[in-house]
This record gives C-alpha cells, structure tokens and sequence, in this order.
C-alpha cells in the first residue's frame, strides 16, 4: 500500500502500518484489537493524508476499547502537557528514577569549584549520584542540540570538580556522572558529544533499552495529562498543587474528589486512573 502521510514537520513519508502497528502494541491493546484499529484506518486513508488524523483515528478507537490502552497511546502528547514550566516535567523524571531505587531531590542548589548551579534532578543510590539537567519542550519538533550537550557538561564539569576535592580530602569515593534529560530528541551531534563527553543521555526515543518512553513502559508510572476524562483545567488545578502521576490519584482518591466533581464524574475519573494504573504495555 503506497499512501503518502503527511508528519507534523511536513515531510511526506510512506504510511507504515508496522509502525502504527507497534505503537498499538506498545500501548497494551490486544492483538484483536489492533488488527481491527489496522482495518479500520487503512479505509481511511488517502494519499496525502496527516499523521495527526491517523493518530486521531487510533486514539478514539482505543478510548471505546480501553481507557488504559488509549492512556498509554498518548503518553508522549501527554508529557508535552505537563507545562509550561519545566518543574512537572522534573517531578515527572524524578518519579522515575525513584522507581529504580533512587533517593531523588529536584530543584537543587550545588556549589561547583567556581560557582553554584541549580540542578534539575539529584538521584541517588548507593554511592552513585546522577545530576541531570531537563529540558522540557511543549512543542513536537523542538530538539536539543549540542549547544545544550556543551554546556550542561561544563556544568557538570565544575561540579565535579569540587567534589573530587572534597571527598580526595576526606576519602571519600563518588561515582558522579552529570547528564541531560529531554521529552522531545537529541540532534545527531548532541548525543555523539554526550557519549563522547560521559554524560547521562535520555530523551523519548534515546537510548532503546532506557529511553524516557521505554522507562515509562517498565514502570507504569504516567502523567495525568495521560487522562481524557479530566479537563484542561483540572488537570492544571491538580499540576498546581504537585500532583503530577496517576498513581498519586490511584492512591489518593480525595484528590479527584478535591475538583468539586458531580458522583458521575468522580466514578468516570476514578474508573480510568485504575484501568491506567493497572494496565500493562507489551515491552
């Protein structure tokens, strides 16, 4: 099937029904389900048509068959709405981490050899600390380049260096790696001056096995902004007051209840946060 689709960008690529094929199983979907999600798209499609309507198709589709599943379709939009300040976004790096057994601060002040720096995300575990910059961006085609990659690590470099001072005079032994998270990409020569430089590197798709996206698939934690049964303005209300993951819903009903809801609403909401909770990805 030769059908021109048209990306966000402009450029005009051939429709791939692997591709969508693989996002649907990633969501968690059943093979059933996606088969008939396939059908049903390929009789929508026309030469020329956007990867925003395709992608509109599928997520409707999903939202009849499971509120989970269709969460999980959009988790990459849904990262873009945690703005438009960065600091969701941090909590929402930091949650993960967590998850991997480290003790997480955000939002830190560290004295370097020269200056002091405010560092996004500090992670801890065992004698390994992780400092990472995060660049948040609410827009698709937005990248980090290697400008980004150049100065984080002089950052990082200055925060090094003091450490090693210190602990050589109290030896103490740290393994201390700086690095720099993104939701969107890294330009080509970002990620070849990080891996160059020693930098932790991890954006939506980078690295394969440890990206933002393959993180979220093994931990199961997802943004609220993942919930279609809350509105804009809840979601906003509930971001103002630092609750930014589903689970936090999961495990604290009183937060939905806390928008001043009708009943039906408040079972609707509920209902969707567990399926999203509960719900697992194809990984």
């Amino acid at each position: 099937m030769n059908i021109n689709v048209i990306k966000k960008s402009g450029e005009s690529i051939l429709f791939d029904p692997e591709k969508l094929k693989l996002s649907l199983e990633r969501s968690g979907a059943g093979i059933s389900d996606i088969e008939h999600i396939l059908g049903d798209i390929e009789k929508e499609l026309f030469d020329g048509i956007t990867t925003r309507k395709i992608y509109r198709s599928a997520y409707a589709s999903l939202k009849k068959i499971s509120s989970g599943a269709a969460g999980r379709y959009r988790l990459k939009e849904a990262i873009m709405e945690l703005g438009p300040t960065g600091f969701p976004f941090e909590k929402f790096v930091g949650e993960l981490l967590k998850y991997q057994g480290y003790q997480v601060q955000t939002g830190v002040i560290v004295k370097g050899k020269c200056v002091s720096h405010e560092v996004d995300v500090i992670a801890r575990k065992d004698n390994r600390v992780l400092m990472l910059e995060c660049k948040f961006h609410a827009l698709p085609g937005r990248k980090s380049d290697v400008k980004v990659s150049l100065y984080i690590n002089s950052r990082f470099e200055d925060i090094e260096n003091r450490m090693k001072e210190e602990g050589g005079a109290k030896g103490i032994s740290t393994d201390f790696r700086g690095g720099l998270v993104t939701n969107t990409k890294f330009t080509t020569d970002a990620i070849d001056y990080g891996i160059c430089a020693g930098l932790k590197m991890i954006s939506w798709d980078y690295p394969f096995s440890g990206s933002l996206r393959n993180r979220v698939d093994i931990s199961g934690l997802f943004p609220i902004t993942c919930l279609y049964s809350l509105k804009k303005e809840e979601k906003k209300q509930l971001i103002e007051q630092n609750v930014i993951m589903c689970k936090e819903l999961c495990e604290d009903e009183n937060l939905i209840k806390g928008l001043g809801i009708t009943q039906n609403r408040f079972n609707r909401i509920r209902n969707e946060v567990k399926a999203i909770c509960n719900s697992k990805a194809h990984v």
